[in-house]
């Protein structure tokens, strides 16, 4: 690392999540600027229906808990805060915020960056007939949003003119930190390795304690779970960063607990998109510097390409989920046979009433195999969780569904203890449709003070101005493994894993454990049976991508999510499982590689390694 740093702190993953990160954050004494991520796909979609029942909503209302209280020893300290929280409304969370900062006799400068909502130009987007990225499907006759991802630089700009506090609608996750990052050292728009890297650095912290040992595949290694550490990226003007958590609080920073954050949803490693840089994070580097502290380098860059993508969404009908408790033997046979004798019924009484068929029903029975893709659990099974669910272009037909669930408990089977958190409500579908659009018609909005500033610089797009490469690293060693008697583990024993969503898309990274494994879970671990292991749930093609810069690798499973976020009927609409189900998978390693316990033998591997 270089002379010049700033450390930048994670405090929120998800709109939801615990306020007490910030808090923790600045008692640290340990940050320079605070980044808030509060958006997902997922998100939107109820921003989009809460704005449309009030026109004062629409952005994530938790930053005003958050950050109100911590205001005074934010200016103390000359701490700054960048945050996506603007959502679809970033004046109406200005406004809320100064309001609150006033009471308490404050005023910070908040500047706001917008111009990611497309819905006033909306007939000059539908002129260039954009289609859906997955599908190819035209767009929607009637949107209820449109908001393009946009950059870092309007991040740059607003912190450059002298904001305290940037609320930004729909910019990418990693912007946030990569936007504070141009504005302290100085990094322009041609700058393709930097910005690569000051992406990785702000995808790490973005998803808060997901850095610092939440979420982590050895859980029983993970200290103070009360008390989770937020991530903080102590981040140098050369690109590389090391990522370490408050002095005191829970969690583990280590590098399988940063892979795992750097291999989450992140599709193609080698072309990683974002507005300001394309990302290559094949040959990034981690370097355990101990005192749960990670260095990570070696990411690349180069231009974007010409286009923003944009998340646009639409109502779709209503859905409906309820959930019931079913116990004893048999359970998981009488909880599947009722919950769809429920839906028959009611499918039946829509019908002679007029209605059309549900649209798309679901019967999901937890603890009985379903959610795991093994059926053979429901022979054992002697407490489970049905989840029904269902899908209609109008109301009525679900809430007269709603009304038929209840009586279950009289007319089926033993053992139902009714209805989880009572009668469910027919609730709108908002659905997330995904295209691409010319970044000329997007023209990003920064306002501060009651001023606009001026963001005179865009991302380049101009292939030839690409920096230098390298060959890109050579692929894993593909030698079979042959050292003496092989024994079947579980996947877990010679890997770490973790997963997540885009949209219908799921991704599921592994690392592996020691390096000596790479070559084995390349051979055995194959695009083909991640296929076949999940053809229970996913729909279309599997491809694997490799990261031998820390001996990982990403499986993109396509159309597996059953439509994905608030569309899904399903109990995992956003592939959350998925990683530790491949975990589980049986793989054969040479008896020699793992100890008495199954774990890692390290001396063994460190001298195979070395000579091979």
């Amino acid at each position: 690392m270089s002379g010049r740093t700033v450390r930048i702190g994670g405090f929120s993953a998800f709109w939801g999540d615990s306020d007490g990160y910030a808090e923790q954050l600045v008692a640290s004494g340990g940050v320079d600027y605070l980044i808030g991520d509060y958006l997902a796909e997922i998100t939107m979609s109820l921003l989009a229906r809460a704005k449309a029942k009030d026109p004062h909503a629409g952005y994530a209302t938790d930053v005003v808990g958050a950050l109100v209280p911590l205001l005074g020893e934010l200016q103390v300290r000359s701490i700054g805060v960048v945050t996506n929280a603007g959502g679809l409304n970033s004046r109406a969370a200005r406004e809320a915020l100064l309001a609150a900062a006033r009471e308490r006799g404050v005023e910070p400068r908040i500047a706001i960056v917008a111009g990611d909502d497309l819905l006033p130009q909306l007939e000059r987007v539908r002129a260039l007939d954009p289609r859906e990225i997955g599908s190819g499907a035209p767009l929607p006759g009637h949107l209820v949003s449109a908001n393009a991802y946009l950059g870092a630089i309007p991040i740059a700009r607003a912190l450059d003119a002298g904001a305290q506090i940037v609320l930004c609608g729909r910019v990418v996750d990693s912007a946030l930190t990569l936007g504070v990052l141009m504005h302290v050292f100085g990094w322009r728009a041609g700058d393709y390795d930097l910005l690569a890297a000051g992406s990785l650095a702000g995808h790490v912290i973005e998803c808060a304690a997901q850095a610092t040992g939440g979420l982590f595949t050895d859980w029983r290694d993970v200290p103070g779970w009360d008390d989770m550490g937020a991530p903080i990226a102590t981040c140098s003007d050369d690109g590389s960063f090391v990522i370490s958590k408050p002095a005191g609080s829970g969690g583990l920073v280590s590098p399988a607990t940063v892979a795992e954050q750097i291999v989450y949803e992140i599709g193609d490693p080698s072309a990683y998109e974002l507005p300001d840089v394309s990302c290559d994070f094949t040959q990034v580097r981690l370097q355990d510097l101990g005192g749960d502290r990670v260095r990570v380098s070696g990411a690349r860059g180069r231009a974007p390409s010409a286009t923003y993508k944009v998340s646009a969404t639409y109502l779709d009908g209503y859905r409906i989920a309820a959930t019931m408790l079913i116990a004893g033997g048999e359970a998981a046979a009488r909880a599947e046979r009722a919950g769809h004798a429920i839906l028959t019924r009611a499918a039946r009484i829509a019908a002679a009433r007029g209605f059309a068929p549900f649209a798309e029903t679901s019967v999901e029975v937890a603890g009985g195999g379903a959610i795991v893709g093994l059926p053979a659990l429901a022979d054992t099974a002697r407490e489970v969780v049905l989840k029904l669910a269902a899908r209609h272009a109008e109301r009525e037909p679900l809430e007269l569904l709603a009304r038929e669930i209840a009586p279950a408990g009289c007319a089926m089977a033993q053992g139902f203890t009714g209805l989880i958190g009572g009668r469910p409500k027919a609730v709108p579908v908002v659905r997330l449709f995904s295209f691409l659009v010319d970044k000329r018609v997007v023209e990003a909005v920064v306002e501060l003070d009651g001023e606009a500033v001026p963001v005179s610089e865009a991302p380049r797009t101009d292939a030839s101005s690409v920096l230098a490469r390298g060959d890109g690293g050579a692929p894993f060693d593909k030698l079979r493994v042959t050292e003496g008697a092989m024994t079947e583990q579980p996947l877990r024993a010679i890997a770490w894993g973790r997963s997540g969503d885009k949209g219908d898309s799921c991704n599921i990274g592994i690392i592996a454990r020691h390096p000596a494994f790479a070559a084995l879970i390349a051979e055995q671990v194959t695009a083909e049976r991640v296929a076949a292991r999940f053809a229970y749930v996913a729909r279309g093609p599997v491809t694997r991508y490799e990261l031998p810069g820390f001996d990982a690798f990403n499986f993109v499973l396509e159309n597996a999510l059953g439509g994905g976020g608030v569309v899904s009927l399903r109990y995992d609409p956003q592939g959350k499982t998925f990683a530790q189900i491949l975990l589980d998978e049986p793989v054969l390693v040479p008896d020699a590689w793992l100890d008495a316990g199954g774990r890692p033998n390290l001396a063994h591997l460190d001298a195979a390694h070395a000579l091979a």
